[in-house]
């Protein structure tokens, strides 16, 4: 499968401040720039006691920018010229000192100036603060990021953890493939800013014993690239998982479930809090009727065990019951005569809105052709009906999900 280009044409101007967090930037620069974009680094005098101008050049394929007096611009003002170009300036690592001067207007080197000197109205800056723990904590500092969030910068991070110095804590910077996934989400359009949406993923694992289980093949990995998309829409996104091993989203709020009697009391009860509901778990039918309390031996056994099965609860059904339900979307994985029977679930399940793939088709892999349902019509996503990334899909039903709510409430 071939690299995503999410910032394909993009144009980045990098900061860099002083701060041993400056190793993460070399990773990050080799990120945006498999993803698509052009990266201009500049680099304050500090920085560069921590990495050399001739790295960053080397993973960005231009000349590293230091000094407002660069002569090499024609008009000697590259405050004025980096600015104009950028689609974003992105300052990782933004140290403590860095973050004040921002925040008093102070511009006295390069980065500073042309952080000052951007067009506010559509070159973004965004801020990765690094720092210790106690000078992240300090009053000035959250006074100073206080400000530079009302002047209208964003601030990514900082992430907890060890740092350099020793000690744990608040104020290391967010790692590279965090920062992308950030900056990503920051350009896609928010399309359902302010909206709450619940999404179920993965699949369930009903215990027959304290060893084996029946579960499925589901890999939750539409239902997650979801959750992804709706958050870079803006939305408030809780995700109920099942048993996967997949990272959670940036900005999602996940909750671990293991069976469908727990994912049932997940979902349910807080159904109506919510203006959306994504039904893409494969939610096992049965369960075990008993729970054998040991692991089932087979030593001197001719026979296999047999064991009885009760269906578990319906949670797509109980949620679209609710006396004031929220807008939901199932899915139906099939392995044959996909429209019929997405249809025929979208009747049963009395909701607007199904999702039809086929699941043998689809099941581990990164990529999916999905069939959009109502009680009117049917169309293939992508249009082409050939398969293509689950997070490209994710994002398109977002768009038509927007799209639907919209209508809805008209």
């Amino acid at each position: 499968m071939s690299e995503r280009s999410d910032l394909q044409g993009r144009h980045i101007v990098l900061g860099l401040t002083g701060g041993i967090a400056c190793y993460k930037s070399a990773e990050f620069v080799r990120l945006l720039t498999k993803a698509g974009a052009t990266v201009q680094v500049v680099m304050t005098e500090a920085a560069e006691a921590f990495i050399t101008p001739v790295t960053m050049q080397a993973l960005s394929g231009r000349s590293v920018v230091t000094s407002q007096w660069d002569a090499r611009e024609p008009n000697n003002m590259a405050h004025i010229n980096l600015g104009r170009e950028a689609d974003a300036v992105i300052v990782a690592p933004a140290s403590a000192d860095f973050i004040a001067k921002l925040a008093q207007g102070r511009a006295d080197e390069l980065l500073s100036l042309l952080c000052l000197a951007r067009p506010r109205e559509r070159c973004p800056l965004l801020v990765a603060p690094a720092m210790n723990r106690e000078m992240w904590s300090h009053p000035a500092t959250q006074r100073n990021v206080a400000t530079l969030s009302a002047d209208g910068a964003r601030i990514l991070g900082p992430g907890c953890g060890d740092q350099a110095c020793g000690e744990v804590g608040d104020g290391r910077m967010l790692e590279p493939a965090e920062l992308l996934e950030d900056l990503i989400a920051f350009f896609q359009p928010k399309l359902l800013a302010g909206r709450r949406l619940l999404i179920t993923a993965g699949p369930t694992f009903e215990p027959i014993d304290p060893v084996r289980g029946i579960t499925n093949h589901s890999s939750g990995k539409m239902g997650f690239a979801l959750a992804r998309a709706a958050a870079e829409a803006g939305a408030d996104v809780t995700l109920v998982a099942g048993p996967v091993h997949l990272p959670t989203p940036r900005g999602v709020k996940r909750v671990n479930v293991m069976t469908a009697s727990q994912m049932y009391d997940a979902v349910v009860p807080n159904a109506a809090a919510h203006e959306v509901f994504i039904a893409t778990a494969a939610v096992a039918d049965w369960r075990p009727a008993s729970l054998s309390e040991h692991k089932i031996k087979k030593e001197g056994k001719k026979v296999a065990p047999t064991f009885e099965l009760t269906e578990n609860p319906d949670i797509l059904a109980a949620v679209a019951a609710l006396p004031k339900p929220p807008y939901c979307v199932g899915f139906a994985a099939e392995s044959e005569n996909l429209l019929e029977h997405a249809r025929a679930k979208l009747i049963r399940k009395r909701i607007p809105l199904i999702i039809g793939n086929l699941g043998p088709a689809t099941f581990g892999r990164d990529d999916n052709a999905l069939l959009v349902v109502d009680a009117q019509a049917h169309h293939a996503l992508p249009a082409d009906g050939q398969p293509t990334d689950k997070l490209t899909l994710a994002r398109a039903l977002i768009q038509e999900l927007a799209q639907r709510l919209q209508a809805v409430q008209a």
